[in-house]
């Protein structure tokens, strides 16, 4: 009944197409409505949730805190610049490349649907623009994702502009065809898009980090807590096997159960990679439990006091920026990374397809910068984007090492150049 006057509502209000309204709302019924009965809220919270604060209050958004080690905070030293000559690690950093099994060269640009550029039947659209003979070889300034060759010619390139010392990889691998997604079609994608990583880098240590688009439906990450068919267990444990080559067994272990992990990656350097899927409003699964699902942070609080503990950095990796989250999350997040500001001396970020960066500041005094987490583009061209990733140059292994981010090259591809040399492989 629910998803009939839902799906309804999404026709009559034209949302999308009525074949996109139906699939999406068959695709996502079963898990919101098992979340829902999960949730145990209130008829008044569901009525808030629906139409709004004037049926019933209901904040996903309330405030709760996690509690940090009562061991004092460390006098904070300011960073200086590493002595001349000193080692320089570069680490290539992906995110977002959303590769479209069904893109189409020379299909419609523009269509009804949220994703154009594709093969029928999956499109319904026009050429609207007479000059424009459909989409490019290489890609599309439009709501389009990217064919696998561009892809992959993209990877053949960065694997001439190393070496690397290792790879950052904030996920979102599938298209944005979420209503149309089996987990079938995730786990493909996973796999052919790993595979490809495996060949062009060889053996350069890769640091992946779980995307919002992974899952079908879309944003749906369940806590740990919920089993059976429901979970994230098809996902996880897919990924633990195409990312065993990289991982080891510890971090594997955390990965198939919440998504994220650790590991040390240098003498003095640890990674985290965190599930930022339990920070996001998106994620409906959080209507069962929002304050801290899986863990996660605590578990984060643990590893940074180890690492305080015994003088190491941490680079921490994820896919939605800390800044997009829910609101008490956020709130939680900056605290930890106040506490350990001379501990996390790096953190990245995608999600949003473009060059950003967000900035932390001292807590008491609301002006003094403690960190940053530099937010990259996108592979994808989703929506009106050159394809583009960087290159950063942090202070390198030795023993006094800072870790931070010394610069970074942002590359970008020019579609309209490339897709005048459909022959020729871009530079």
């Amino acid at each position: 009944m629910v998803a009939s006057l839902v799906e309804k509502a999404c026709m009559k209000l034209r949302l999308a197409e009525s074949n996109v309204c139906h699939q999406t709302i068959q695709l996502f019924k079963h898990d919101v409505i098992t979340a829902w009965v999960l949730s145990v809220l209130r008829p008044s919270e569901i009525c808030g949730l629906i139409l709004g604060k004037d049926c019933g209050v209901w904040d996903i958004g309330s405030d709760w805190n996690i509690s940090l080690p009562s061991k004092p905070k460390p006098p904070v030293i300011p960073p200086v610049p590493p002595p001349p000559g000193s080692p320089v690690s570069r680490v290539l950093f992906l995110t977002d490349l959303h590769w479209d099994s069904e893109y189409l060269p020379g299909s419609p640009v523009n269509c009804e649907e949220p994703l154009c550029c594709r093969k029928p039947p999956f499109q319904n659209g026009l050429i609207k623009d007479k000059k424009k003979v459909g989409a490019g070889f290489w890609g599309e300034y439009s709501k389009c994702d990217l064919p696998l060759h561009t892809i992959e010619s993209l990877l053949r390139h960065v694997s001439s502009q190393g070496p690397f010392d290792r790879v950052y990889w904030t996920g979102d691998i599938p298209a944005h065809n979420v209503w149309q997604q089996t987990r079938a079609d995730q786990l493909n994608a996973l796999k052919t898009i790993t595979d490809l990583f495996r060949k062009y880098l060889g053996t350069v240590p890769v640091y992946p980090a779980v995307g919002n688009h992974e899952s079908t439906p879309v944003n749906s990450f369940p806590p740990p807590s919920v089993h059976g068919n429901e979970s994230s267990d098809w996902l996880y444990h897919e990924m633990s096997q195409q990312w065993q080559d990289w991982l080891p067994p510890s971090a594997l272990e955390t990965l198939r159960t919440g998504g994220f992990y650790t590991v040390q990656i240098g003498p003095k350097l640890r990674l985290v990679s965190l599930n930022m899927n339990f920070c996001a409003l998106e994620n409906f699964w959080l209507l069962i439990n929002y304050t801290d699902p899986a863990g996660q942070l605590k578990w984060l609080v643990d590893i940074l006091q180890e690492a305080e503990n015994q003088g190491d950095k941490v680079h921490i990796i994820g896919h939605i920026p800390p800044g997009l989250c829910l609101k008490s999350w956020s709130w939680n997040y900056y605290r930890i990374v106040n506490r350990y500001e001379s501990t996390i001396t790096g953190q990245f970020f995608g999600h949003t397809h473009v060059d950003e960066f967000e900035i932390f500041y001292d807590e008491e005094t609301l002006t003094r910068p403690v960190s940053v987490a530099f937010v990259s583009p996108s592979v994808t061209t989703f929506i009106n984007l050159n394809p583009g990733f960087r290159v950063y140059q942090i202070d390198g292994d030795y023993p006094e090492s800072s870790h931070m981010v010394l610069d970074h090259e942002k590359h970008i591809l020019n579609l309209t150049e490339a897709n005048t040399k459909a022959l020729e492989d871009p530079q």
